[in-house]
């Protein structure tokens, strides 16, 4: 049985809000919107590398872009769209007692308004983001750092994220993973794994 469980946190427990944020703020899809953004801005944001006014100003590669970005809209519909996803809150509810549980997730400054709004003190033995770390996954770095913060080996964690790439990276680091595709499916690894749920 694993004795910490790293959870990535958008897509894997709450629902991420980029998308629909990014093009309620543009007027377009995301696929076109992409290709115009800076290359690095998001990355340094998330490292706290630069701060979100820098972000939101230094959205665009060109600043002479002629799409409009309204900063109001994007974070008006990316805070109404954070949500649980189905399940998840009461499987982390269930954890709780049962193995230490901490997020590990590449996220900016905006994880301190998700810990309170969501009350992730109540869900998490630690929370962990980028954002504190100052490096992003799959980099090895950023599970050195996490492992140092929480001080468990990679052998007694089990990390959870619902991108292919990270899980790797943490299979690389000596961290069981597992790819995350609903909650069924976790909370059957997590049975296979030991883990036995409060009820």
């Amino acid at each position: 049985m694993p004795r910490a469980l790293l959870f990535d946190l958008m897509g894997t427990v709450i629902h991420d809000p980029f998308r629909e944020a990014v093009e309620a703020a543009t007027g377009l899809d995301l696929e076109t919107v992409i290709p115009l953004v800076h290359p690095s801005s998001w990355a340094d944001f998330e490292i706290a590398a630069i701060d979100e006014a820098t972000f939101t100003r230094a959205f665009y590669a060109d600043p002479q872009c002629p799409h409009a970005f309204d900063r109001e809209v994007f974070h008006r519909v990316r805070r109404d769209g954070y949500r649980w996803l189905p399940g998840m809150q009461e499987l982390l509810a269930a954890l709780g007692g049962v193995v230490e549980t901490y997020t590990a997730s590449n996220y900016p400054v905006w994880v301190e308004e998700l810990a309170q709004r969501f009350a992730f003190a109540d869900c998490f033995d630690g929370v962990y983001a980028s954002h504190h770390l100052g490096v992003r996954k799959p980099a090895p770095e950023f599970f050195d750092r996490l492992l140092a913060r929480i001080g468990h080996d990679p052998g007694d964690c089990l990390f959870v994220d619902d991108r292919a790439e990270n899980c790797v990276a943490a299979q690389a680091a000596g961290i069981r993973a597992h790819r995350f595709d609903g909650v069924d499916g976790l909370r059957h690894r997590l049975c296979a794994e030991g883990v036995h749920l409060s009820t």
